[in-house]
């Protein structure tokens, strides 16, 4: 079976696996959820991954979840583009998440990278999701 919108379907992992309280979950591998994924450690919200080999090919993504407190260091984490409604941003019409408490992942032509990176580079793309 396909699956439609893989980015969505790792952020629901994610979310799920932190509800239950989970040490760690588990993602099939994609160089492009790779990225995301880097910029969720570079911000601080996961502590690490690693990629971990299935046999035949398959590869899987093994993510560490953070807490504090014994608090999800995740407390939202919301798919904003979808493959049935992308949603694009110019340099000046990036979205502050939660008055920059937060952060939204952006897919630009320089590479996957968090609102403040981009603003720093100064590109706008297509925001994937935000967290905070």
């Amino acid at each position: 079976m396909t699956m439609t919108d893989p980015i969505g379907d790792m952020l629901t992992r994610i979310r799920n696996g932190q509800m239950a309280k989970l040490a760690t979950v588990e993602s099939p591998m994609s160089v492009f959820r790779k990225h995301v994924l880097e910029v969720l450690q570079r911000e601080g919200y996961i502590r690490t991954f690693s990629e971990e080999d299935r046999g035949n090919g398959r590869s899987a993504l093994i993510i560490e979840l953070k807490y504090h407190e014994g608090e999800p260091a995740i407390r939202r984490i919301d798919r904003v583009s979808t493959p049935g409604r992308r949603v694009y941003a110019r340099i000046k019409d990036l979205p502050r998440v939660y008055n920059g408490l937060g952060i939204s992942i952006l897919s630009t032509p320089q590479g996957v990278m968090s609102d403040n990176e981009a603003r720093a580079a100064h590109v706008g793309g297509e925001v994937l999701c935000r967290v905070f």
